[in-house]
């Protein structure tokens, strides 16, 4: 295996840019197919909007090259906030503690680079610990990493535009629902579930 001049493929430096949280790693081989294969790696919080504004343009990356390459994405957790509280706090409220006079600025900024996308940013809601998420997601690339890939779209979705609480365990169950992950419920009902592995990923 090689590093792959991404550079040659469309929106990459876009995605790189915009993903300021998200590490990430591509690589290439052969497969079945005579298209070069693009394994990327992404560390990154479900919380963090530019993780989530990367991730839309790595997306469109992939649709203007998909004739060329296949692509293989896998995400890994990442912590912005690990004493975050279990039981949510105030979003808006996070925010101003956390920036101060900034937060007004940065508000307006996503509210921006998300109308680009096509999305209205939401703050109203909660904000808090993103471990089950976490665990949600590495559970759901045991059942396939597109199906993993589309539960990231539809936690985020959820946070950032629906007013969407990403430790509440009905809307992780239903984002899982919607991507076809199953046994979600079961799986995040044992809190031991996914956290050595979580825990792990992110040291």
């Amino acid at each position: 295996m090689r590093l792959v001049c991404l550079h040659r493929i469309p929106n990459f430096r876009t995605f790189q840019k915009d993903c300021r949280y998200t590490r990430s790693m591509a690589l290439s081989a052969s497969n079945n197919t005579g298209k070069k294969l693009i394994r990327v790696d992404i560390s990154s919080d479900t919380v963090c909007p530019w993780c989530f504004v990367g991730k839309r343009n790595l997306d469109k990356a992939i649709a203007l090259s998909n004739d060329k390459y296949d692509f293989e994405i896998r995400w890994h957790p990442f912590f912005l906030n690990p004493s975050a509280p279990k039981e949510g706090i105030d979003k808006i409220e996070y925010y101003r503690n956390k920036f101060g006079s900034q937060a007004e600025q940065i508000h307006s900024r996503m509210t921006q680079v998300f109308k680009g996308l096509g999305l209205e940013y939401n703050m109203s809601g909660l904000t808090g610990s993103t471990l089950d998420s976490h665990r949600l997601i590495y559970f759901a690339g045991l059942q396939g990493l597109d199906r993993q890939h589309n539960l990231v779209e539809e936690l985020c979705l959820g946070y950032f535009t629906q007013e969407k609480y990403i430790g509440d365990r009905e809307f992780l169950v239903e984002s899982a629902k919607k991507v076809a992950v199953e046994g979600a419920l079961e799986f995040l009902d044992d809190p031991n579930n996914g956290l050595n592995e979580v825990c792990f990923s992110n040291q």
